[in-house]
């Protein structure tokens, strides 16, 4: 039966009192925040007034969402992660010390920002466009990516304006509520922090879990509490092809227009799941391991051999990787047809760069780093 292994950060065998103590404050070490519930937040928070015991171990608290970070299917497995703050995070929470876990540096030295540029963070930026003389119905793009990354640097209002398409005044009022600073500088409305340059869009795909059975209190919110009461737990199972279902409906369209927009996206997984992919789907990630990136591009994390003995008091990192990058579509070299990242789900009109900006400029900055 499968069974809860990181819990609210660290693995559900340590009970070291640093550990413990960080459970009862339903604290996330890779968020540096209280736990949200990650891929489960809206489902899985329990009222902690309905459950005496787990009152009683949150005791400041009055809900606790179900902190499960990854889930073990069979002794000596590699864990699958179900949380995507597990696998990646850089909101607006995370801090100095974040950025120097190995799956945030991994990324960071893959998007080639120049030494000493400052990065803009978005988090969960959705970019909706419709093509003019279009229906919704035949030249729609409406996505929500879950972070962008980009350089900063000082743009005035006017350029900001054209490269937008919104007017001065209606930006210069979104850029203030968004928190953005406007300076004036020989007469003319300068923007600080002002996205330039190619855009990286980073999307975070961990695994969904099969829903669980009340009866043998497997569902999520059962497991969590008789794993936190120390009581013996049963945990859902892996949803393999919803997970790959989800990825595939949108892994070619948002390549598809970070490459319009010069840029690229990075899709952030877990090794078991790559493993899946190439097992069950005609796409062997066999053929893309490289080091550069191309118009699809997947980087691949891997517990290794640590989830097998780990460290009490300590998360495990995540260090392994592997990137598998390749073309969207099939091209001809001498008549043979190269691998690719199929080409059947292409999205139908592609927005320009401009409506990115535009939806940057409405939402405040996450976070910036120094490199």
């Amino acid at each position: 039966m499968p069974q809860i292994f990181e819990l609210l950060g660290y693995p559900a065998s340590d009970n070291s009192e640093k550990v413990v103590q960080s459970r009862k404050k339903a604290f996330c070490p890779f968020m540096n925040a209280t736990c949200d519930g990650g891929g489960n937040r809206f489902m899985s928070e329990l009222l902690l007034k309905e459950h005496p015991e787990l009152q009683m171990f949150f005791n400041s608290m009055e809900t606790v969402p179900s902190g499960i970070c990854s889930i073990q299917l069979s002794e000596n497995t590699p864990p699958w992660i179900i949380c995507p703050r597990r696998l990646l995070y850089m909101g607006s929470k995370a801090n100095e010390d974040t950025f120097k876990g190995a799956t945030q540096q991994r990324l960071l030295s893959k998007c080639n920002f120049p030494t000493g540029s400052r990065i803009g963070i978005w988090a969960e930026t959705k970019v909706k466009y419709v093509k003019e003389q279009s229906t919704e119905d035949n030249a729609l793009f409406d996505y929500t990516f879950d972070y962008v990354l980009s350089r900063l640097g000082r743009v005035s209002l006017e350029s900001a304006s054209i490269q937008t398409g919104m007017a001065e005044n209606e930006l210069k009022r979104k850029l203030t509520v968004a928190g953005y600073t406007l300076a004036l500088v020989n007469g003319n409305i300068m923007i600080e922090d002002f996205p330039i340059g190619s855009p990286y869009i980073v999307e975070v795909m961990t695994s969904s879990t099969s829903g669980g059975n009340k009866r043998i209190r497997s569902c999520i919110p059962q497991s969590f509490e008789d794993c936190i009461l120390g009581k013996p737990h049963n945990a859902p199972g892996i949803n393999y092809r919803q997970v790959w279902a989800r990825m595939a409906s949108q892994m070619i369209v948002k390549s598809q227009a970070a490459n319009t927009w010069g840029g690229h996206t990075i899709w952030i997984l877990q090794d078991v799941l790559a493993d899946y992919i190439s097992n069950s789907t005609a796409l062997d990630l066999k053929h893309f391991i490289t080091e550069q990136l191309s118009e699809v591009n997947i980087l691949s994390f891997s517990y290794s051999e640590k989830f097998k003995s780990p460290s009490k008091g300590d998360t495990i990192e995540l260090t392994d990787s592997t990137l598998f990058a390749g073309p969207i579509r099939p091209y001809k070299d001498n008549q043979k047809i190269s691998p690719s990242f199929q080409d059947i789900v292409l999205a139908s009109v592609c927005p320009p760069k401009s409506v990115l900006l535009a939806a940057l400029a409405k939402k405040s900055l996450s976070i910036i780093i120094q490199l």
